[in-house]
């Protein structure tokens, strides 16, 4: 029987799984592009404009799918949209200097954070089988990220790992905060944070007007340029398949428990890599391929205790 105040969500593990799976395969392939966008513009105005290109599909969505925008709890919906929305920010700076393969690696220290966070801010005690997956986790993610990999322990390779954080954090909020809430509401929630977060970087930046590096390497201090016709064209495939990807994502979390939707997440990796070789022939070296190893089996270890 549940606690007063505290709503009870079935848990369809097989059915978030299967949405949490369609989502990898689509964000898999449309960040791989995030370098050709990262060419010509900057990060803000990146998320400025993917949230602008979302508002007429919503827009269009909402009354043929007749679905919910107005929040049950609209607090709550502000907050885990800032703190999804940064973790999310962080992420996509980083995929103008790595791989997606290995980006991604570094936001799966999200599923160890969920553990932490669950601990202190709920409670829960993590077992000595949880402690030794999020060991093995983070031996993962240096391997992936750390000099072993081609790279170096730089803000670069930081920066997902902080995101993963945030995510963590987002994730939790979707199910504790949020369960009542509609998926649209949910998806227009945290891409709204980060156009506004993304406009707010670009009146900084126009302030400031710092020399942005050319290319890829001035992504995130760049300001406000005109894109040419490829940029806008994945920009637009980028807001069209992260307004159905987030959507699939966010409705998984709602059906299953946090750690066990942040496992399935892992499908991203091997997604991100096969589509990495398929279209740029990027192909992880034998640390990176052992870090990722390491990342799942923490994984699985999670879910099988979560069990």
């Amino acid at each position: 029987m549940a606690e007063a105040g505290v709503v009870e969500v079935p848990n369809r593990a097989i059915a978030a799984a299967v949405m949490i799976g369609v989502f990898a395969l689509i964000i898999g392939y449309i960040d791989n592009y995030v370098r050709v966008i990262a060419a010509e513009i900057g990060l803000w105005q990146f998320q400025a404009l993917r949230s602008a290109l979302m508002v007429p599909m919503l827009v269009v969505a909402v009354p043929l799918m007749r679905l919910r925008l107005r929040p049950v709890a609209p607090r709550a919906v502000l907050a885990r949209s800032l703190v999804h929305a940064t973790g999310m920010l962080l992420y996509f700076g980083a995929l103008a200097f790595l791989p997606v393969a290995q980006v991604a690696a570094g936001l799966f220290s999200a599923p160890f954070f969920v553990l932490l966070i669950q601990r202190l801010a709920y409670g829960q005690p993590i077992s000595p089988v949880s402690a030794l997956s999020v060991a093995l986790g983070f031996v993962g993610i240096l391997l992936v990220l750390g000099p072993g990999a081609g790279g170096s322990i730089g803000l670069a390779s930081l920066m997902p790992v902080a995101g993963g954080a945030f995510y963590a954090m987002g994730n939790i909020a979707t199910r504790a905060w949020c369960p009542r809430e509609s998926v649209a509401t949910l998806t227009a929630g945290y891409m709204a944070a980060l156009g506004l977060m993304g406009l707010a970087g670009m009146a900084v930046l126009a302030l400031l007007a710092p020399e942005a590096a050319a290319g890829a390497d001035g992504f995130l201090t760049r300001s406000a340029a005109w894109p040419s016709a490829q940029v806008w064209f994945w920009v637009a495939v980028q807001s069209a398949g992260s307004l159905i990807g987030v959507g699939l994502l966010v409705r998984g979390y709602q059906l299953t428990e946090a750690r066990q939707a942040s496992v399935f997440e892992y499908s991203v990796l091997p997604a991100a890599a096969l589509w990495g070789w398929l279209l740029w022939g990027q192909v992880p070296g034998p640390a990176a391929a052992a870090g990722m190893a390491l990342i799942v089996a923490a994984g699985v270890l999670i879910a099988l205790r979560g069990r």
